[in-house]
Order: structure tokens, then sequence, then C-alpha cells
């Protein structure tokens, strides 16, 4: 087979804005060319950082291929056969550190049991290949380098063909490959190691011949994780895990209210702890200012800073109350605002049935186990920077503009990462420019160590970038049968998109495409969608799954509820909603009815089923759950999920990626899991009062996948946004009350 690059899908939101601004042929045609155009308008840039190399040496590149198609950026092969993949993504837990391996792997015949896999860097080999720039988000990582690595499989595997057919002076059409291993005329073998050097050295196929999917033999086979022997003992390092010679560690003291600034320092009790090197003022995010305690240690570091005597000015600066704040959603709801889509709603006042909701969603913060770091060692007009950064392109260039030095000398070194959901992809680069910060001020006090600025959980849970809050109202006219009539929506919350570089492309109309991402889809029914995006002072980011975190709970809980008012089946009434248009989201929702013994099984007395769908970065999730309800207290007991992704890479990750975003989405259901204010303060600081799920909290999860051949989909994000609502429907069906809020409230 002979293979031609294609475009990849890019997600529909993003499709869309390409499609507003261009034509519809620019999310057709290649759409890394688009990305560019349009963020070289927001006067956003990639830096020009320098191609690392870990090649053997230097091949000599096709004219016509980018530095993300060299294999000498991401195949390194040793004497012995072990061959190191570099992935171009963060690995934070979600696997990508054994998936892409897998993938180069298959094309290239290695022998899996010599297969390694390290992160790679700021370079610009490492960019996502459809956006353009560095980037672990939006469920893209096996989705947009899933032919990109196959490819540079394949021709590293032509090189060490064309080194072994020169080695034995043969025709390399003769030669075959297995297992890490060249075949050639009567049994002759040489090892990729025995070639590596030479193949190397010689020219990089431009166009390659890839495998028929149905003669894979690592692809679709479920794998064990390259890096569960080091998580599992303990021996996994990451970012907060860096050690260089001579290095101390920070800890900052951010303002209680976000952009505050310093009214006056008492650093006397500080600077006596023993270990602190010293006591300095630094600006920090939003205009704010902090102040850095810098020891030969974390604990001394934290020492110190707990014993600073500081006094705040907050008087320039909006405190956000979360009670205000929700009276100031409700006042905005009823007002005209920009809209997404325009149906007419008319015909809501005659309807027999109506619906009448209002849905709130609180802030939500990351919380990743591991809290935020970042190293940074600035010497001899270059900088380096240590720490798991999902947009390592972005911080590199937040560093260079900070300590004063070219982007080409900046440097980072992307780190495994103890989970981020999105909090370590952050346009303002806001824990990076602060550590940059700290290197500076040091530097200037006479300091010139390497200095590792380390948060606490507090800080973490504290320290803003949450998922925003967000209002939801809706009206909506059906009749007998279910036909909707007229649905009339409003949706309240800040913009995640305004003010960043991805604003030209991901904001029109005065809409920010995350927030509206799965509203109305998949269901054919006439929605007038008005939305309102408020300025707040509160710093807002994506959250695993972005804007599908309260729209598909908004429409799967409404959908629902239209069914039980007629008195249909969940399930079948969202078939027959559907139409003939959604094949994916059908045979998503029937395998996981199908698995669960839906409509089949008695379930035990007391207990409900609960059914949602919905699509997000080109998958669908659907999940069929069992709920009971017992003194106030919803409990869910088993989630079954129906996937459709299209091709499964491995399937013991797909697995452990659903069942990681069931668990999030569970997350949002549980009492105290929000993040409130009051008086511009965050109210939560830990896990003792910011919940996140407990062992005893997980339900039992049964993962089930549609097979397909086709090119794979997303899945880092789309197992979550379904389970809420539909636990939230199997505790309505057994109270008779709707869940409008998150986290739950029975009351």
């Amino acid at each position: 087979m002979h293979f031609e690059p294609t475009t990849l899908e890019l997600p529909k939101h993003l499709r869309a804005m390409l499609e507003a601004q261009q034509g519809p042929a620019a999310a057709e045609g290649l759409p890394r060319r688009s990305f560019l155009k349009l963020t070289a308008v927001s006067g956003f840039a990639l830096g020009a950082f320098p191609l690392g190399a870990m090649a053997q040496d230097a091949a000599k590149p096709a004219a016509g291929l980018k530095p993300t198609q060299q294999p000498s950026a991401f195949v390194h092969i040793d004497k012995d056969g072990t061959t190191t993949i570099t992935i171009n993504r963060l690995d934070f837990g979600q696997g990508v550190q054994t998936a892409l391996p897998m993938i180069l792997a298959e094309e290239l015949d290695a022998d899996w049991s010599k297969v390694r896999s390290v992160h790679g860097s700021s370079d610009p080999a490492y960019i996502d290949p459809v956006f353009g720039i560095h980037i672990t988000g939006g469920s893209g990582s096996i989705a947009h380098s899933y032919t990109q690595y196959r490819e540079l499989g394949a021709r590293t595997r032509a090189m060490l063909v064309s080194a072994a057919a020169a080695r034995w002076k043969v025709d390399a059409a003769s030669l075959r490959t297995q297992n890490g291993v060249v075949i050639g005329p009567g049994g002759k073998k040489l090892g990729y190691g025995e070639l590596a050097d030479d193949a190397m050295k010689l020219p990089v196929p431009e166009t390659v011949v890839l495998k028929d999917p149905k003669n894979f033999k690592l692809i679709g086979k479920a794998t064990g994780r390259l890096d569960a022997k080091a998580k599992s003992s303990g021996k996994q390092g990451y970012g907060i895990d860096v050690r260089l010679p001579g290095m101390l560690t920070a800890v900052v003291a951010h303002p209680p209210v976000f952009a505050a600034k310093l009214k006056s320092v008492d650093d006397s009790a500080a600077k006596a702890v023993k270990g602190v090197k010293a006591v300095l003022r630094i600006p920090v995010d939003r205009g704010g200012e902090g102040v850095a305690v810098v020891a030969d240690g974390y604990w001394a570091a934290k020492q110190g800073r707990d014993a600073l005597k500081l006094e705040w000015d907050a008087s320039g600066v909006e405190k956000v109350d979360t009670a205000a704040q929700l009276v100031q959603y409700r006042e905005l709801a009823g007002k005209p605002g920009a809209r997404k889509y325009d149906a007419d709603v008319s015909k809501f006042d005659a309807a027999p049935h109506k619906i009448s909701a209002e849905y709130v969603f609180p802030y939500l913060a990351h919380a990743p186990m591991e809290p935020l770091n970042c190293t940074v060692r600035a010497a001899d007009g270059k900088v380096e920077l240590w720490m798991g950064s999902q947009m390592p392109g972005f911080d590199g260039l937040a560093a260079s503009k900070v300590l004063g030095v070219p982007p080409q000398n900046v440097q980072v070194h992307v780190q495994m990462a103890g989970g981020g959901f999105g909090r370590r992809a952050i346009p303002s680069s806001d824990y990076v420019v602060e550590a940059c910060n700290v290197v500076k001020a040091a530097q200037a006090a006479g300091i010139a160590a390497p200095i590792r600025t380390l948060w606490s959980r507090e800080d973490d849970v504290k320290g803003g970038y949450y998922r925003p809050m967000h209002l939801h109202t809706a009206k909506i006219g059906f009749d007998a049968q279910g036909n909707v009539l007229a649905w009339d929506h409003v949706i309240v919350g800040q913009s995640i998109m305004a003010g960043t570089p991805f604003e030209p492309m991901m904001m029109k109309d005065g809409i920010d495409g995350t927030a509206v991402e799965g509203m109305k889809e998949p269901y054919a029914v006439p929605m007038r969608l008005t939305v309102h995006h408020p300025k707040q002072n509160v710093p807002i980011l994506w959250w695993r799954s972005v804007g599908s975190t309260h729209t598909a709970f908004a429409m799967e809980t409404l959908v629902d509820e239209i069914a039980r008012t007629t008195k249909q089946d969940p399930v079948a009434y969202r078939m027959k909603l559907m139409g003939d248009e959604h094949p994916r989201h059908k045979a998503a929702l029937q395998l996981a009815v199908d698995r669960s013994g839906y409509g089949k099984k008695t379930l035990a007395p007391g207990h409900a089923w609960g059914v949602a769908v919905h699509e997000s970065f080109n998958s669908v999730v659907a999940y069929v759950v069992e709920a009971s309800v017992k003194d106030g207290t919803p409990t869910l007991h088993r989630a079954t999920a129906g996937v459709h992704c299209n091709l499964v890479i491995n399937p013991k990750t797909l697995e452990a990626q659903v069942q990681g975003g069931a668990l999030m989405g569970l997350s949002m259901c549980l009492p105290g899991a929000a993040i409130t204010l009051k008086d511009g303060v965050v109210e939560q600081s830990n896990f003792g009062d910011f919940v996140v799920p407990r062992i005893t909290d997980m339900p039992q999860i049964e993962v089930h996948t549609v097979p397909s051949g086709d090119a794979p989909t997303g899945m880092g994000e789309p197992g979550l946004p379904p389970l809420a609502p539909a636990f939230a429907n199997a505790v309505a069906s057994l109270t008779g009350k709707p869940i409008r809020e998150l986290p739950f409230k029975l009351a």
C-alpha cells in the first residue's frame, strides 16, 4: 500500500472556527497552516528552538520533509538493539509514553521487549503536526500523531533495510524485517543495532509504504505500559524530583486576593530560619505581587514563608464572592446576548409540556497529585527549564521574555508529570513566569544557583486557573410524544479563550467555542442558544474535557427529563431523537446497553438505571450506570461504558483513560467538590475541603469499544462528560426530582 499523507480531523469547534474565518476548504486542507495563519494574526509566533540531536549521526533529510518527519529526532537504536523512541507529548498519566512508541514500533518492526521511551523538549520536531505548536491537550496526542509516528517508523525501517542491502550488496526489495532484525537471502540476519549507525547516515525517504492494518502485531494488542515498573516501584521521576548540583528551592507567598499588591513585608523571622538564603519580592500572575523565600530545601523555604509577616493591599482589584456572582449571572441570563443558535422558540408558550430549568456549575480546581513546579537554570546567556509542561513552546517563550535571552537560547526539558488535567497547559505560563522571576530576583541578589520553585497543595488549590463557574437556564416546550417544539437555552460563564493567542480562531461573534461545545448535538432540536461571557477577577482555564464538563450534563439530564415526562424509555427516546445522522453515537449507546444488561437484568431493590451519551474530541462515550439513594446519599455502584473512538491503539490504555475520566466525572458530583470565593479569597485549600473521590467511591467500571479500522480519535477526555449526567439521571428516576446543580444537592 502506497501511503499519501492525509489531513487529520480537527475537533468540531476548531473546524467550525476555521471554516467561518477562511471558508470550508480551510478545515479540509492543511489545518496546521490555517492554525499558523490565525495565530500569526494574533501576534503569537513559534520559537525558533534549536533542533535536538538524539540521533546517532545526522541523516540527510529529504528536501520535502519537516522536522516532525525526521527519524533522527525520534529514534535512537543502540548496538544491542535497544530502541529509544522520543514522544512529542507530555505523559502525565494518560499512557502516551507507551501508545506512541507502539505506533512507531509497529511500522519499524521493532523488538518490543527492547523498546524504551523518553520525553521530548521544546525543539520544533516535537510540535503537534496538526496544530503546529507544542501542545499536549484536546485529546490530540494519538489522533494527531498516529500517521506521523507510523511514517517515522516506516522511514526508519526503510533506512535500516537500505543499510543492510548495501552491506550485502543485494536489492533492498529482496529483504524483509521482523522483530528488530533485517532478514536477507538464505536466511542471513542483521540486527537493527548492527545497522543503525550506517542507516541513520542515509537519505531519509520522503514517501513510504505503510502496513496494511490487518498485519498489525502491536497496534490493537493490550500492552503493558513502559513506565509501569518504575511507577509501581516508586522509582519514576517527575518534575518535582529534579535535582541539579547546587540547586536551591523556593516557595512563594501569593496574594490572598488575585492580583493584590503588597503593603508591607516583615521578613526578619523568615531570614532567621536555618537554611533560608534570601527573601525576595517578586511580581506574580495577573499583575500581583508576592514574596519568594529561597532556601536549601523545601522545608526550610516553607518554614521561612510561614514566618513572613505580610500586609496586602487589595483595594484596586475586584473581590469576587460566589453568592453575589450567582446573582449577577442570573441577571445576565435574562438579558439579550450573543447567539450561537437562533431557532424560533415562539411555540414554547403553547406547548403541552414545559420544562424550566436552572443549572449551576461551580469553579473546579485541577488538583493534580503532583503540585506545580518548575526548575530553572540560567547561566552564560542560556536558560534551561525542567517541568512537566503541556506547552513547552509557550513556556520557553515566556522564560525568554522574563529572563531577557533569545528564544533559541532557551531549552525546555519535559519531565513526566503526576497529573495536570489542563493545568500544565496555560497560555500565560503563570507558574513558569513566576519561577523565572524568582531566578531573576535571586541573580540580582547575587545568587547564581539553579532554583526549583515548588507549590504546595494549598498553593495549588488556592492558586487559580479553575474550570469556570457556569450558569445554564433552559425553557423547553414539547408534546406528548417528546417532540421538542422550542428550546431556549442560555449559558453564562467566563471565556477561557478571551485574551489568549487562541482567541482569533476560537471565538466568533463574541462566543467562546469551548463554552458551547456539546450543545444541541446529536439531537435534532430547535434550539436558541444565547451566551454571556462576564469578566471576573478569577483566573480560569480548560479542565479535562473543557466545555463538555457542563454542556453534557445540561443536555443529557434535560433529554432524560423529557423522556421521563412523556413516559418513554430514555434509551429508545435518545435513539429516536438522534435520527439517522449519528451512527457512532448510536453504536456506542447500544454497546453500553447490551453489555450492561439494561432492560433485561433485574436490579436490586432501591437501585435504578441511568443513561447518558456524549461526543467530545471526535470520540463518543455512552454510560449505562446503576445507582441507589440511601438516607439522602446517592451511590454509584456500576458503570458500563460503550466507546467509539475508531481504531484502538492500546486497549489497556483506553480502559484506563475511560476509568480515570469516569472517576473525575464522579468527582464533580460529590459534596465538597467545588471552589468557592468569599470577599475575593478562595475558601478551599486542600483535599480536606476540596473533595476528590476515594477508593470507596469508585464504582465497578466495564469498558467496551465499538470495533473500527478508521484512524483513531482522542480519548484523554471523552470518558468524563457523560458520567455525571448518567449518575444524575439514575438518581432522578429514584427520587422523582431532577438534579440541577453540581456537586449533587438532594435536599
